[in-house]
């Protein structure tokens, strides 16, 4: 009888143990792929990480792209700057081609009057807005104004001007016979020339210096290969208008010097 009671009382313990354990594997036991129902037992703290690492993943390729757009949008200054040097440059040698022809040489040009102002009803107006001057030969130049009653206004502001002309009238309109330069006036005159050019060349360099101060300011945004291109270009484009006008200058010298 106490034999029997033992075995009994094993058997339940045995018995007891292995519904501990079926109830812990039932509890821990994920669900399956799919199943609506297990998607509820999910512990609520599993849930929390879950939610949590997708939530740091998504943030952090956010925040990739968003850098990578900041690259991808980053000007190209380059045309602009380049526009706008090569823009100051031409204007500077195109106002000293106009300043150059204006000076009087052994050979008549009607540019060489254009800066004489001529006073008319108490009015200073430059000679080549009320008159048409024209070449007749070499060393003549014929002046037709457009109005008769500035003839006298005109012939006395060609005589004023520190040209040497002594022009004469004839009939409605007024002879300028350009006399030979002497060596003192040509000395004078190339002085003038290289003065000239001297002053003009500086506006060329200093839309050279405001464009490399445009590109150094924008070098955070640039490689550093972009900028060293970039101020190469602009350097070429100066010496290349600096040229032009060097040229344009040796070329005056010699019509005045008559070579």
């Amino acid at each position: 009888m106490a034999l029997f009671l033992r075995r009994g009382a094993a058997l339940a313990a045995r018995s007891i143990r292995i519904a501990a354990v079926s109830a812990s594997t039932s509890v821990h036991r994920l669900p399956t792929v799919g199943s609506l129902a297990g998607a509820g037992e999910l512990a609520p703290t599993n849930l929390f990480l879950l939610e949590a690492r997708r939530g740091f993943a998504k943030g952090k390729k956010s925040k990739d792209d968003g850098r990578h757009g900041t690259v991808q949008d980053a000007p190209d200054i380059g045309p602009t700057v380049k526009l706008a040097a090569t823009s100051q440059m031409e204007a500077a040698v195109v106002a000293l081609s106009r300043e150059l022809s204006k000076l009087r040489t052994g050979r008549a040009s009607p540019g060489m009057l254009d800066h004489i102002m001529v006073e008319t009803a108490d009015v200073k107006v430059p000679l080549n807005r009320i008159a048409v001057v024209s070449v007749l030969d070499a060393h003549t130049l014929s002046v037709m104004p457009y109005d008769p009653s500035s003839m006298k206004p005109i012939e006395h502001a060609i005589i004023s001007s520190p040209l040497g002309i002594n022009p004469t009238p004839d009939g409605n309109r007024i002879i300028a016979a350009i006399p030979p330069l002497t060596k003192e006036n040509m000395l004078a005159l190339c002085k003038v020339v290289t003065k000239s050019a001297e002053d003009f060349k500086q506006g060329i360099r200093r839309a050279r210096q405001k464009a490399l101060d445009t590109i150094k300011k924008s070098a955070s945004g640039m490689s550093k290969d972009d900028v060293k291109r970039l101020e190469k270009e602009v350097e070429e484009l100066t010496k290349k208008f600096i040229k032009s006008a060097d040229d344009m200058c040796k070329a005056k010298e010699k019509e005045i010097s008559g070579n």
